[in-house]
């Protein structure tokens, strides 16, 4: 299976030694995974590789025995975690939490009945419950991002941008964005919160379209945005004003990158295979005597027409 992802490794190690209580490679293992539900494009690329990998781990380890729950909001995955504990007895956990807050407790319980526990993505309320952490870089992807828009608007013209949900990582996207574009003579016209949504993208944009005569380049920092922002662009007939840089590596964009078009020239990755990557770190720490503790940070590099193949998975539904 092609990785879409370089992994910049951050470990915090514990002694090299085989941890009182770990289970041996041979015995039997069940490992519980557990995400939200397909609710829009990139928690639908989740499921994608959450099922791909729990198959090919169940294929190569008959010992081990995975479980995947994918749940509708915060309330029904705490229930999931107690099924998990209570009918599954599950030696490991590998959770993308809905949210953090409601989930925090939960998981903290499972990690006091003796759990190994990971946690993708969106982190926990309180820091130091999990065993590894898994997270895309979502400082770099601000970054990342505003180093080719300020390269190719020539470090000056207007700008607008359409953010995430107001949560850390949409502020650490942004802030990272902001403090390189704040160095240069590019206008920020204005931004608006679009929810990651490709509606809100829409109506965002359609509002920057109204208002603003002049615009050089979008920052939707999300491809179900960016998808929303080209329709309104279209829809004005304003598609070769500007371009548009989105985020993610959502197989509609990517193709668009692998064409070489004009209105999104690049995109920025944030891969939903971050669950593939702890799901198989989890497995790892059961089947060698090799400590999996810390964090694991995934790249986001800049996916240009020269590179896109290699971030392209038309089977996935994101």
């Amino acid at each position: 299976m092609k990785r879409v992802f370089g992994v910049v490794l951050a470990l915090v190690l514990a002694a090299a030694v085989m941890m009182p209580g770990q289970v041996l490679a041979e015995d039997e293992i069940t490992i519980g995974v557990s995400i939200p539900a397909a609710t829009h494009g990139w928690t639908g690329g989740v499921n994608y590789w959450a099922q791909v990998t729990v198959d090919r781990i169940e294929a190569e380890y008959p010992h081990i025995n995975m479980v995947l729950l994918t749940a509708g909001g915060p309330g029904e995955q705490a229930n999931d975690l107690e099924d998990l504990m209570a009918i599954h007895n599950i030696d490991g956990l590998v959770i993308l939490p809905f949210e953090s807050d409601p989930l925090t407790d939960p998981v903290e319980m499972v990690k006091e009945a003796g759990v190994f526990v990971t946690v993708v993505d969106r982190g926990l309320a309180r820091e130091g419950i999990e065993d590894i952490y898994v997270a895309g870089d979502n400082p770099a992807m601000g970054r990342v991002s505003a180093e080719y828009m300020i390269e190719a608007m020539g470090g000056e013209g207007k700008m607008v941008i359409l953010r995430g949900i107001p949560t850390v990582i949409d502020n650490q996207r942004f802030d990272a964005f902001m403090e390189l574009v704040e160095e240069t003579d590019i206008e920020v016209l204005d931004w608006e919160h679009a929810y990651w949504n490709r509606d809100d993208g829409f109506e965002v944009m359609q509002d920057f379209l109204a208002r603003f005569p002049e615009i050089d380049a979008v920052w939707a920092q999300d491809d179900d945005i960016a998808l929303g922002v080209i329709e309104a662009v279209k829809q004005a007939g304003r598609e070769d004003e500007l371009f548009i840089v989105g985020g993610a590596g959502m197989k509609e964009v990517i193709a668009r990158v692998m064409e070489g078009d004009r209105l999104t020239p690049v995109n920025v990755l944030y891969p939903p295979a971050m669950i593939a990557t702890g799901i198989e770190v989890t497995v790892t720490r059961f089947v060698t005597d090799a400590p999996m503790f810390g964090t694991y940070i995934i790249d986001s590099p800049l996916i240009t027409q020269e590179n896109a193949a290699d971030f392209y998975f038309p089977d996935s539904p994101f």
